[in-house]
């Protein structure tokens, strides 16, 4: 096990474990600090999801950072697991974990509506070399908000993905990382 620490927000210098999982690529602090300079250090009134989630510290440092609703979904039983032993370390009521496949993945009813829930911001940081970005991007109408920024790692650099386009990029080491906003 190794440990990652929140960058920012209210538990700002926290660390978590990290497991040593096949594919698992946790996002580097700088990539981190990158981000939420990108989108904002507050994201008070946020909803946000975390679809790839291993480690879980994008949808942690959303949740620092004030979103008002965190959904972080893992496929893998022994990291969805780690995953849950972080998150019961900061007792948040915002943060929503799921034990599921990314594909299978369905928003949970806002306040016991009908209407499935859509977010604001959607973390995308899945295995690389495995087409989860093709198969994931019709999905993404369904679960985004019309002005959704999306956040997404992968071992290229992208230009679009369904109907957003890269707005800010960047690269460390073999990672390129991407803000894609609403065509």
């Amino acid at each position: 096990m190794s440990q990652m620490r929140i960058t920012g927000g209210e538990w700002r210098s926290r660390r978590i474990q990290v497991m040593d999982a096949p594919g698992l690529r946790p996002t580097p602090d700088r990539v981190r600090e990158t981000l939420f300079n990108w989108l904002g250090q507050d994201l008070t009134g946020l909803s946000c999801l975390d679809l790839f989630a291993g480690s879980g510290i994008l949808g942690l440092e959303a949740a620092s950072r004030g979103a008002d609703y965190v959904a972080s979904v893992e496929q893998s039983r022994a990291v969805f697991l780690q995953l849950q032993k972080n998150a019961a370390i900061f007792a948040c009521s915002r943060l929503e974990l799921f034990l599921r496949d990314a594909l299978k993945f369905a928003p949970p009813s806002v306040d016991g509506r009908e209407n499935q829930r859509q977010f604001d911001v959607i973390f995308l940081d899945p295995p690389y070399g495995k087409g989860w970005l093709a198969r994931i991007a019709p999905r993404l109408d369904e679960l985004a908000t019309p002005a959704a920024r999306l956040y997404v790692e992968a071992e290229a650099p992208l230009e679009t993905l369904g109907r957003w386009s890269v707005a800010r990029a960047g690269q460390a080491g073999q990672v390129y990382f991407h803000l894609l906003e609403a065509l």
